[in-house]
C-alpha cells in the first residue's frame, strides 16, 4: 500500500477541473488523479498536461453511476488505504436558450449536480484520511436562487439542523414541482442550475457539521466555493474569467495550512 498522499478531482478533463489538476500537480506533494467518463477524453487531458512535464494519473469516472464511485473507492482504499484531498467538480449546465423541457432540464441537472456529488460523497467522505480537505464546487447561482425562493423554502435551507434526509426530499420535490409545472406556485425559482448548486452549498454545510460532530479529532476541512464566472464549455466564450483563475480558490482550499 502506497503512503503517498492522494488527490482526486472529479470532472476534471476540461475546463475548469482541468485546471485544478494543472495547479495540483505543480503543489500538491503526492500523485493527482484526473477524472473523466470517457477514458479515451480523460488519457487526452493527461497526455496534454504531461507535455506540460506534470504527472497527473488518470481513474474513469462517472458520478451518474454508482458502480463507477464503488470502484475508484475500492481503487484507492486498495492502494492508498484513504484518500487526502476530495474535489468535487463534475457537474453540468444546460444553455441558456436550450429548448429542452424545463421538468427534463432539472431531473438530468440534479442527477449530476446534486444526486452525484452526494454520492460521491457517500462513497469517499468515510474514507478520508484525517487533515484530509474536501471541497465541492457550488456557484454564485446558488446565492441568487436561494434570493428568489419562497421565504418558506429559504427558511429550511438556511436551517443550521437541516438534515441530509431533509435536504434530498427538497431536491426530489423541486423535480417533482417541475414534472407537474407548480414549480415556480410552489416557490422555486425558474433555475434548475441555480437549485442544484444551492443543494451542493447545503449539502456542505451538512457535511462539515458532520464531520465536525463525528470525526472531531480528525480535522478533515469540507468547504464550497465559487469559482466565478469561468471561460468554459459550460460557461461560455464571454466569461470574465479563464479556467486557471477559476481554478484559484478550490486550490487554496485544498492546499492552504
Amino acid at each position: 500500500m502506497s503512503s503517498v498522499p492522494v488527490a482526486v478531482v472529479t470532472g476534471s478533463n476540461k475546463g475548469i477541473g482541468f485546471a485544478i489538476v494543472r495547479a495540483m500537480c505543480k503543489q500538491f506533494p503526492g500523485d493527482v488523479y484526473l477524472t473523466a467518463r470517457d477514458p479515451g477524453r480523460g488519457q487526452e487531458a493527461v497526455a496534454k498536461l504531461q507535455e506540460e512535464g506534470l504527472h497527473p494519473l488518470f481513474h474513469q469516472l462517472d458520478i451518474d453511476d454508482p458502480q463507477s464511485i464503488r470502484a475508484l473507492r475500492d481503487f484507492l482504499k486498495e492502494k492508498y488505504g484513504g484518500l487526502n484531498v476530495l474535489v468535487n467538480n463534475a457537474g453540468i449546465a444546460f444553455k441558456v436558450h436550450d429548448q429542452t423541457p424545463f421538468a427534463v432540464q432539472a431531473e438530468v441537472t440534479l442527477k449530476t449536480n446534486f444526486f452525484g456529488t452526494r454520492n460521491i460523497c457517500t462513497e469517499l467522505l468515510p474514507i478520508m484520511k484525517p487533515y484530509g480537505r474536501v471541497v465541492n464546487v457550488s456557484s454564485m447561482a446558488s446565492s441568487s436562487a436561494l434570493g428568489n425562493c419562497s421565504q418558506e423554502l429559504q427558511k429550511k435551507f438556511r436551517s443550521n439542523t437541516i438534515t441530509e434526509e431533509e435536504l434530498v426530499e427538497l431536491m426530489t420535490k423541486f423535480v417533482e414541482d417541475t414534472k407537474k409545472n407548480v414549480h415556480e406556485k410552489e416557490g422555486w425559482p425558474n433555475t434548475a442550475y441555480g437549485v442544484s448548486k444551492i443543494g451542493v452549498t447545503v449539502l456542505s454545510r451538512i457535511q462539515a457539521r458532520m464531520l465536525s460532530e463525528k470525526r472531531k479529532g480528525d480535522h478533515i476541512l469540507l468547504n464550497a466555493c465559487c469559482p466565478g464566472w469561468v471561460r468554459t464549455d459550460m460557461a461560455g466564450p464571454k466569461a470574465p474569467k479563464s479556467p486557471e483563475e477559476g481554478a484559484e480558490t478550490p486550490v487554496y482550499q485544498e492546499i492552504s495550512p
